[in-house]
């Protein structure tokens, strides 16, 4: 695995991002003009990240100094590119615009393709990369990284620095961030007060939860004969942990530190139920929720002094206002919101493969497209 910043993933074999302006790092003659808009006037250099999931999206803006100046977490509500839109207008909110001047962005996660075309971004990475990357970077001693979102889970081996080994869950959702909510309504407590409550139970109910249709029969089973209610959420806490370990951590060589991040590491009882099961101390780190969007902005800045370095322009995503939402060679947040951006599926038919090729229009114009496995379904930009 690399973390080479310039390299965007392609998932399902799709194509590079070749023909999108913000990632070839061909600045537009416009950005020559732009002498005025330097880091000299007072201004500072930033950098964004994004992390679209399918239940929650994630932001952060970083300085040069890689530390994070603005973060926002909203739900993704099914619709990933208005979440996208409004994390970074919250992102916005939080900073001095007249000072940040938001010099590339990145992407991650379910719909890292889709919002990396809609900003212009440099790099668009996987969640492993995002992730091991971020946690690295915070944390130079982690060994494995443990992480546990909304609908998928996550393990990640490093050694020196370096991700080598790496698997997610592939089958169903046991044991996610869903899952927990889903009992949670269950039982008619907030999911945010599991944590607090399991650390109260002193015998957790054994709940068995390989699979999600088995473990709420379980739990209406533990109901039904009166078990303590601290003991039930205590008894999925310590499940979602051992179906992690048997599933996604299963073969793997977990060796300490470790560092559990998602959403699902805010729940104490579930970093409560890792500790004992694995007996070392697991550390979660207050921004570890954000740590894909984390990772994604420091490779979108590794990108951007690759450019400079390169001499490719001031920033690899300077392209025209009326082209992308990058002026002068820094975000345009307003830009963003004045865009409509539409997406096309297109069945190709020139091979037996019959590739589903997704379209991304901006203002009716396409500017990405992504799905073919052979370049007879490749659909050109611009």
């Amino acid at each position: 695995m690399t973390h080479a910043a310039t390299d965007v993933a392609a998932p399902h074999g799709g194509q590079p991002l070749e023909s999108n302006p913000a990632a070839t790092g061909n600045a537009p003659a416009q950005a020559e003009a732009c002498t005025g808009a330097s880091s000299s006037n007072g201004s500072f250099d930033a950098y964004l990240g994004i992390d679209i999931g399918s239940i929650s999206t994630k932001g952060v803006i970083v300085g040069a100094d890689h530390a994070i100046i603005a973060r926002s977490y909203l739900w993704t509500e099914g619709n990933p590119a208005h979440a996208a839109r409004r994390v970074v207008a919250d992102l916005a909110d939080q900073i001095d615009r007249a000072a940040v001047r938001v010099r590339a962005v990145g992407t991650t996660g379910s719909a890292r393709r889709l919002v990396g075309a809609m900003l212009g971004a440099a790099v668009v990475k996987n969640e492993i990369t995002a992730h091991a990357v971020g946690t690295t970077m915070l944390h130079p001693d982690v060994r494995t990284i443990l992480e546990i979102g909304g609908q998928d889970s996550k393990i990640i081996c490093v050694e020196n620095g370096i991700a080598v080994d790496y698997a997610m869950n592939t089958l169903c959702a046991a044991g996610t961030g869903a899952f927990l909510s889903s009992q949670a309504n269950r039982l008619g407590v907030a999911v945010e007060e599991f944590g607090e409550i399991a650390l109260t139970s002193s015998r957790p109910a054994n709940i068995a939860a390989r699979c999600t249709v088995f473990a709420e029969s379980d739990l209406v089973h533990k109901i039904q004969v009166g078990y303590a209610r601290e003991d039930i959420i205590a008894g999925l806490c310590h499940a979602v942990a051992s179906n992690y370990l048997n599933n996604v951590g299963k073969g793997k060589k977990i060796a300490a530190p470790v560092v559990f991040q998602g959403g699902v590491s805010k729940n104490a009882g579930v970093v409560r139920a890792f500790e004992k099961e694995l007996d070392m101390n697991v550390l979660v780190d207050p921004d570890g929720h954000l740590m894909g969007a984390f990772g994604v902005a420091l490779l979108a800045a590794e990108a951007n002094l690759r450019a400079e370095t390169l001499g490719t322009g001031t920033s690899p995503d300077a392209t025209p206002a009326d082209e992308g939402p990058f002026t002068c060679g820094a975000l345009d947040f307003d830009a963003i919101g004045d865009f409509a951006f539409k997406t096309r599926e297109v069945e190709c038919a020139k091979c037996a493969n019959h590739c589903e090729i997704i379209c991304v229009y901006r203002d009716n114009t396409l500017i990405d497209s992504w799905g073919n496995r052979c370049d007879q379904g490749a659909v050109k930009a611009g």
